[in-house]
């Protein structure tokens, strides 16, 4: 899992993390906000399940369903 901040700035990206307490996984910064293009991303949360080959296997805008998502990860 990796988070992708896009909104705000990196420094708001930076207190996100110290304040939510995700050091268990990697924060990346786009300010260019292409991650988002590339992934049809409107608005916020947002979330993609990626293969390890990169082929997208589900994207979800709002709240996504756990057992949908742990359901895909399984069939890889």
């Amino acid at each position: 899992m990796i988070g992708l901040g896009t909104q705000d700035n990196a420094d708001d990206a930076i207190d996100f993390v110290e304040s939510h307490d995700t050091y268990s996984f990697p924060m990346y910064w786009d300010e260019t906000f292409e991650s988002w293009i590339a992934f049809g991303v409107t608005s916020q949360p947002a979330a993609a399940l990626l293969s390890p080959s990169g082929e997208v296997l589900g994207a979800w805008l709002g709240a996504f369903p756990p057992d949908e998502v742990l359901g895909l990860a399984s069939s890889v």
